[in-house]
């Protein structure tokens, strides 16, 4: 797999958080930046966009201007049947599913190779919506990624910064997409602190497994 990848994340609280309809009671995220190291120790070459960085500009002018084969995104998130409930947060704005899908879907037209891999981590989903992961790995989809890696329900910051950074490296080593996410999995089951399905069950992969 090619080894270009962007970052983007938020570990402040920021502007966009005052967004109408957005979940209430949304708080920083913990250990982001660690998350984010570890996936950037994993390549040679990366473009991070971090806290006031990671504006919903910036991100589409990366998308547009450069081919990213993997797209790794650390910010809160809230999906939902509703098109304007599905979102996710960059540091001045809430980008919403048909936001986002044109934004992939440019990226797909400029760039010949488009996005092999999309991981949304570290997401707060809609309560009683346990299938909306799906929505958004299918907008992507949709839009020409060919894989993407979403969450279920809200991930715990600890284990996911570990499961993340194990994902990579097995990635990093060339073991295919499916089995990457799999083998992170077993690495928390056999992490006693991390063992219980609600660390690792939750991560979901969308498309293609190789």
């Amino acid at each position: 797999m090619r080894n270009l990848r962007l970052i983007g994340g938020l570990s402040e609280i920021n502007p966009s958080l005052r967004t109408l309809n957005v979940l209430e009671n949304m708080k920083a995220l913990p250990k982001v930046k660690e998350e984010i190291e570890y996936v950037k120790q994993q390549t040679s070459s990366s473009k991070v966009l971090l806290n006031e960085k990671f504006t919903g500009q910036a991100l589409g002018q990366q998308l547009s201007s450069f081919n990213f084969p993997i797209v790794h995104l650390t910010t809160h998130a809230q999906f939902s049947s509703e098109a304007k409930r599905t979102m996710f947060f960059t540091w001045d704005k809430a980008i919403n599913a048909l936001e986002f899908y044109s934004l992939l879907k440019f990226s797909a037209r400029s760039n010949e190779d488009g996005i092999e891999l999309l991981v949304l981590s570290a997401c707060q989903t809609a309560k009683g919506n346990k299938r909306s992961a799906l929505g958004i790995a299918g907008v992507a989809a949709q839009a020409g990624a060919r894989s993407t890696v979403a969450t279920l329900w809200k991930v715990d910051a600890d284990s996911t910064a570990l499961l993340m950074e194990q994902f990579y490296k097995n990635l990093k080593n060339g073991v295919p997409k499916a089995e990457a996410l799999r083998q992170a999995q077993l690495n928390l089951i056999s992490d006693s602190r991390y063992s219980h399905p609600y660390f690792w069950a939750g991560f979901i992969l969308v498309g293609g497994w190789l």
